[in-house]
């Protein structure tokens, strides 16, 4: 594939470093990060509000390509108000679509990048927040003449940024360079695409490629607080969005202040099988001490992804366009549930996910239904999903009503089965109390397997319902979705057990991660984070005979027996230890 056998390493280089810098700076530069990453490509970006020269251009082209690195274009749409112009109402200097002058900048600029590269690809600010007054009354226009009337910006951005994706680069861009392939490359927040105005469902049909933001930072300190399974989970979405034309995952070393959490973002983003990783940028790269830590990883990773197969997991549908319980299927993931996204209802999906987005689709129900009786398979909702749902025709696959009530607990009942077959239940307590929707059931018709419990009361956190051949069971989901790190070993433990992926299953604590490839391997993470500790998991596998470990201290490989088999599942001891990742083959 290039100089790592499972992927090729990729950089960015931004507009501002094009414009200026020396060949001799360029190559003191180069100089640092080849000594600790064999880079593939660059990313040579003209334009980032204003624009290098051909000759600058050149000079760094030539200089990468001496070095054996291919040389892509770059573009990032963001322009500062022109001397004398009123400003607008945007942020990040993104671009006013209602404004003729800028559109015929981006109109020139895409022309002089398709001229100069046979590919480039589009930084994340191509999408509009702009709320000036033209803005605001081609909003109402558009909505007057589609019949919307609640003056929401949705339908109107996602047209127009359909128009300007053909209008203002794609067409100058290749009309300049007919052979010019444009990579359109989305950020980490899905959630907001449709607010303003990103389209997969519509650009994936214009554009050449896509390309999958994976930064998450440290999520406490910055203003995004995502997930860190996001770097993980979004690629998958995007995979499974278009098969074979998700380019790659890029992250960048921004508000990253543990070098563990600069590093989780390459390692999630690994797990997920990409074709590049992208480094941004170039010039945060030179003089950095995530650089050579990096460098030694991608080795490691290299030769983890040489054994790993095909990502695989629960199936989590998000349809386009759709939002609700923003990234809670990235806690889950955290909590070690194998989750993979997709924006399509997986009709041959073995375990499905459905949250608060999946209720979007207007059919939600109808095709819940159908799965449940002609798959026998097993489906997770969230109490999101199942509130959003309720109008839907919900009530006939399960007897759970939420009526609004909220409880908070730090005490669990979690049913398990004894070896002498009697019901035995489990009585933890969880590190903090956590707040809960009160999902109320009927008794006999729906039976909960975690319960919390306060006083003389309990409430359901994963209920069951049988239905047709297979299973519904319903999740009540914290207030807030990091207190899933809160609920005990045992009552996390149950949940995944009801969810296993083939045929694997991880018990243990919370902030652990399961990531399970079709060729009977797994990769087992814990995070660096707050109170989290080297611990003991133990990893269930249907049908195993053995383990083999790679990826431990030394690089050894090590054959792991069963701790002990009940029922044809072979369970297995193993050490966590935080930001080490370890491979796991399974011999059946």
């Amino acid at each position: 594939m290039g100089n790592y056998r499972n992927f090729r390493l990729a950089t960015y280089f931004v507009a501002q470093a094009a414009a200026r810098i020396t060949q001799d700076e360029l190559e003191a530069q180069l100089a640092f990060i080849e000594k600790h990453l064999r880079l593939d490509r660059v990313y040579l970006e003209p334009w980032r509000g204003e624009l290098a020269s051909h000759e600058q251009i050149e000079m760094c082209r030539r200089v990468f390509r001496a070095h054996g690195i291919e040389v892509e274009g770059g573009l990032t749409t963001v322009i500062p108000t022109p001397e004398g112009a009123a400003p607008k109402q945007r942020l990040f200097e993104t671009f006013c679509y209602n404004d003729p002058a800028m559109r015929a900048k981006l109109r020139e600029v895409s022309a002089f990048i398709g001229a100069h590269f046979d590919a480039f690809i589009i930084d994340d600010f191509f999408f509009t927040g702009c709320c000036c007054a033209d803005c605001v009354r081609q909003r109402d226009a558009f909505n007057k003449s589609h019949g919307i009337a609640d003056g929401s910006w949705q339908a109107y951005r996602l047209d127009l940024m359909k128009r300007v994706s053909v209008e203002d680069i794609i067409a100058p861009a290749k009309a300049a360079n007919p052979n010019c392939k444009i990579t359109i490359k989305y950020p980490n927040w899905a959630e907001s695409y449709q607010e303003t105005g990103y389209n997969p469902a519509g650009q994936r049909k214009l554009f050449d490629m896509l390309y999958t933001g994976t930064e998450t930072r440290d999520p406490v300190t910055t203003d995004q607080h995502l997930p860190r399974y996001l770097s993980f989970s979004l690629m998958t979405y995007f995979e499974n969005m278009w098969p074979g034309h998700n380019g790659g995952g890029w992250f960048d070393t921004f508000d990253s202040h543990i070098t563990e959490h600069y590093l989780e973002q390459a390692y999630l983003t690994a797990f997920s099988k990409p074709r590049e990783l992208m480094l941004f940028c170039f010039q945060s790269l030179v003089d950095n001490m995530y650089t050579p830590a990096l460098g030694f990883q991608l080795d490691k990773l290299d030769a983890l992804l040489d054994r790993a197969g095909n990502p695989v997991g629960i199936a989590c549908y998000l349809p386009d366009d759709s939002q609700g319980e923003d990234n809670v299927q990235d806690f889950l993931g955290m909590v070690g549930l194998p989750v993979v996204c997709t924006p399509y209802f997986p009709e041959n999906a073995d375990q499905i996910l459905l949250t608060r987005a999946s209720a979007c689709d207007p059919d939600m129900v109808d095709k819940l239904e159908a799965w449940l009786m002609r798959t026998g398979g097993d489906a997770m909702v969230t109490t999101g999903f199942l509130e959003a749902a309720m109008d839907k025709g919900v009530q006939r696959l399960t007897s759970v009503r939420l009526r609004g009530r909220r409880v908070t607990c730090d005490r669990y009942r979690v049913e398990g089965d004894s070896p002498e077959g009697r019901t035995a239940c489990l009585f933890p307590r969880g590190e903090k109390p956590v707040t809960l929707p009160v999902a109320e059931f009927r008794n006999n018709a729906t039976w909960a397997v975690v319960k919390a419990s306060r006083g003389e009361e309990s409430y359901g956190i994963l209920l069951r319902d049988p239905y047709g051949d297979g299973r519904l069971w319903t999740l009540a989901v914290p207030d807030a979705y990091p207190d899933f790190y809160h609920m005990p070993a045992g009552a996390l433990s149950r949940v995944r057990q009801a969810m296993p992926v083939n045929g694997m299953w991880l018990e243990g604590p919370a902030r652990v991660s399961l990531f399970v490839y079709d060729n009977d391997t797994c990769v087992i993470y814990p995070y660096v984070m707050e109170g989290v500790q080297r611990t003991v998991v133990r990893l269930h596998v249907k049908g195993a005979k053995a383990l083999t470990a790679f990826g431990e201290p030394g690089g050894r490989e090590r054959r792991i027996e069963p701790l002990y088999t009940k029922n044809g599942e072979a369970v297995f001891e193993l050490s966590a230890m935080p930001g080490r990742y370890v491979l796991y083959q399974a011999e059946r």
